[in-house]
């Protein structure tokens, strides 16, 4: 029944979220999208605790075109992405969370999630 719960949830978080990564990706190649995206987690993150609570992506959800989920979708939207089980998201994890919600993607996401790393690394070092 669990399993089911967060299956339903997770459909809903993609049901609303407006896949425009595919074309962020073919205008600005890899680097250009990597970097997208980490401007778009400092967007959302908490600014004290440098990571995306639950808190920080519901002030910030219109950003992500979010504007009409529920506090559910939003909660299940963190627990999808937390890979570390913290109740926050850090940049990678977000990252992570964006190339899964975006099905045209899933199948040059290696490519990406590889370019992500680095991009993390070298966002890191600033």
């Amino acid at each position: 029944m669990a399993g089911q719960l967060k299956a339903a949830a997770a459909a809903a978080v993609v049901d609303h979220f407006e896949d425009r990564l595919p074309l962020m990706a073919d205008k600005l190649g890899g680097e250009g999208l990597i970097n997208e995206l980490c401007n778009g987690f400092s967007l959302l993150m908490d600014r004290e605790k440098g990571v995306i609570t639950f808190e920080s992506l519901k002030k910030n959800a219109v950003l992500l075109g979010l504007k009409g989920m529920t506090d559910d979708e939003l909660q299940s939207m963190m627990f999808e992405g937390d890979l570390d089980g913290d109740g926050a998201l850090s940049q990678m994890e977000f990252c992570v969370l964006m190339f899964r919600l975006s099905p045209d993607l899933r199948e040059d996401s290696n490519y990406f999630l590889e370019e992500a790393l680095i991009q993390e690394i070298n966002c890191q070092d600033l």
